[in-house]
């Protein structure tokens, strides 16, 4: 994919969600609770929650609405049962596309994201119909102009805390980790006052698919945004090069 800007791939999806921050807030909120209800309300030891509260300060989440939905998530643990349901399906072209959902009513839920796969002339399949394609890996997007460090010294620091690979962009510098490494490489970043554009555990496409009529593209945009307002739906992964 070379030529293929991951970081300004990056900031459309940023711009995509800056339109609906309330939605971003939401989907953060539930993984606030999850990982609370997981781990623990005390970052210092639920490594998740760090990840989760990090996040939520790239997205600039307040920090009182950050201490809010931990403290209510801890006191009522119990009242909610978010499920975590990951959908997979195809777009237009044979685009494979997986949503991952939270969700206290699954059947709400499924309705919905095959509402928004059908309107777009697209279809959810089994179970690993198209996850194969993909591969689960932590991902750390830097923005080289806010970045002060060398990128040798960069680099250095990621490998010695256990990241796979660096990578240069025009515009920026990546980083991947085993999702088991993410948590350590990303607070050693933060160590080193790093600040990150994007950082998360994803599902990164080995082959990507152009789409090249304005139909299809009109059709693929339909199901990204009815996805997008869907307030069960957390995350979506995609292999179309936009």
């Amino acid at each position: 994919m070379s030529g293929h800007s991951k970081f300004a791939n990056i900031k459309h999806k940023k711009e995509r969600n800056d339109a609906a921050k309330g939605k971003v807030f939401t989907i953060l909120g539930r993984e606030l609770a999850v990982a609370v209800k997981e781990g623990g309300p005390d970052p210092a030891n639920n490594s998740k929650l760090r990840d989760i509260i990090a996040k939520a300060k790239a997205n600039n989440m307040p920090n009182d609405t950050i201490d809010r939905g931990i403290k209510k998530a801890a006191g009522d643990a119990g009242s909610v049962n978010y499920e975590t349901i990951t959908y997979e399906g195809y777009g237009p072209n044979g685009v494979a596309i997986i949503v991952d959902t939270l969700t206290d009513n699954k059947n709400r839920t499924a309705a919905n994201v095959r509402n928004a796969f059908t309107k777009g002339g697209g279809n959810v399949g089994t179970p690993g119909c198209v996850s194969f394609m993909f591969d689960k890996k932590g991902q750390i997007i830097i923005d080289k102009e806010e970045c002060e460090m060398d990128p040798d010294e960069l680099m250095m620091v990621s490998l010695d805390a256990g990241a796979e690979d660096f990578s240069e962009e025009e515009d920026s510098f990546e980083i991947i980790t085993a999702p088991e490494e993410f948590s350590a490489v990303r607070e050693a970043l933060e160590t080193a006052g790093i600040p990150m554009v994007e950082a998360d555990v994803t599902m990164i496409p080995q082959t990507w698919v152009e789409l090249t009529d304005e139909d299809s593209i009109k059709k693929m945009n339909r199901i990204m945004d009815l996805l997008d307002v869907e307030d069960d739906v957390q995350a979506t992964y995609h292999n179309w090069s936009e």
